[in-house]
């Protein structure tokens, strides 16, 4: 009796097996990149997920910002220097030969480490760039020997021409009366020098390029900003005695370095 049943329960699993069988090889195999029907009806009910592209509607636009002409008038960027004779590249004895007799001193000089005057000179531009505050405190400077007062373009060490002459600002000697030079700048103070260019003396020490060696002067106080952010703007006193190479120098720096 036992025999039998073994005997049944092995043919009933065989002929399941071959039933089984038979069932996936009639049921087809997608080919690569085909979707079923049912994983196509799956698909197709699923919820879609959003991409990176979409904007969820929770996300607003952010308020306009708040802006103000006005301040265009306000001090932005501020520049600053400390005029000393040991910033002068060279000795006023050692002018050159060819300098003409209006750039050469016309009362005995002394040597840089021979003289006691400094300075502090600031420069605090406007955030629209329309104009540029300058002050200047000078000591043991006599307002009488000053006879020249620039703002040149050139890199430390070296000679460059005039952006600013402060001669067209008004009477030096009066400003300075007090030791505290102080004027206002704006786009016509550089103009003006630019129509001084007379001559061959003229065209080389008058007007400073925007980009050293290419054509294209600084017409602006946006471009006289711009030359001081590159490091290349500094005061030159001139005085009856130190007149060529100038009796104070200030390279122009940032304020805080």
């Amino acid at each position: 009796m036992i025999k039998r049943l073994f005997i049944t329960a092995f043919l009933l699993s065989g002929i399941c097996l071959a039933a089984c069988r038979q069932q996936e090889s009639a049921t087809p195999i997608p080919a690569p990149g085909q979707v079923t029907a049912t994983s196509s009806a799956l698909n197709a009910n699923a919820t879609p997920h959003a991409t990176a592209h979409q904007n969820p509607a929770s996300v607003t636009a952010p308020e306009p910002a708040t802006l103000n002409p006005a301040q265009g008038q306000e001090i932005g960027s501020v520049f600053q220097a400390f005029l000393s004779p040991h910033q002068e590249p060279g000795e006023e004895k050692d002018t050159p030969a060819l300098i003409p007799q209006q750039f050469r001193s016309t009362e005995p000089s002394l040597l840089r480490s021979e003289r006691l005057s400094h300075g502090h000179g600031m420069l605090r531009f406007t955030h629209d760039l329309s104009k540029v505050y300058v002050d200047v405190q000078l000591e043991n400077v006599n307002p009488e020997d000053v006879i020249m007062f620039h703002i040149h373009c050139g890199k430390p060490d070296q000679l460059g021409p005039i952006l600013i002459d402060f001669a067209h600002a008004g009477d030096m000697q009066e400003n300075l009366a007090d030791g505290l030079f102080s004027v206002v700048l704006t786009n016509e103070d550089i103009e003006m020098v630019l129509a001084s260019q007379h001559g061959l003396i003229g065209g080389y020490t008058l007007g400073c390029p925007i980009v050293p060696g290419v054509p294209g002067e600084v017409k602006t106080i946006a471009g006289m900003e711009h030359i001081a952010r590159q490091g290349e703007l500094y005061f030159n006193l001139h005085t009856r005695a130190q007149t060529y190479f100038g009796d104070i120098r200030g390279q122009v720096r940032p304020v805080g370095e």
